[in-house]
């Protein structure tokens, strides 16, 4: 997906301390950017579902293309934030709701890298196991 990544991660999601708890535990929501980037991904990810879901084990092999900035380099490993994990959850919580597979505990084996590049993007591959 020719895209500029989304940096916001499922880890930046906040904690009502005002409203009240549901029996004891805290309410969480999803600030407006992380909303956004959830949107982002859904749309440019709607087009490339498969026409049928993949329904047994599939290795996940994702390429995270950061637009350069400074002195970083063409295909350089981006060794700062956002986290490869963090980034990751919320891609494939985008993909099963969008019925990519039945559920998203079928990815046994995961690839996943980050980098800087000229030509930003998101390069997804889902191959069968």
């Amino acid at each position: 997906m020719s895209m500029i990544p989304p940096t916001e991660t499922h880890q930046e999601k906040k904690v009502n301390i005002k409203a009240s708890t549901k029996k004891g535990k805290p309410i969480f929501y999803n600030p407006t950017e992380l909303k956004a980037a959830r949107a982002k991904l859904e749309a440019n990810l709607a087009g490339h579902k498969p026409e049928k879901k993949y329904t047994g084990p599939i290795r996940l092999m994702v390429k995270w293309c950061f637009p350069m900035t400074g002195k970083h380099q063409d295909g350089e490993y981006k060794t700062t934030k956002p986290d490869t994990d963090n980034l990751q959850k919320m891609l494939k919580d985008v993909m099963t709701d969008l019925g990519f597979w039945t559920d998203d505990a079928l990815v046994a084996s995961e690839i996943v890298e980050k980098f800087w590049a000229k030509i930003p993007g998101i390069y997804v591959v889902i191959e069968s196991l």
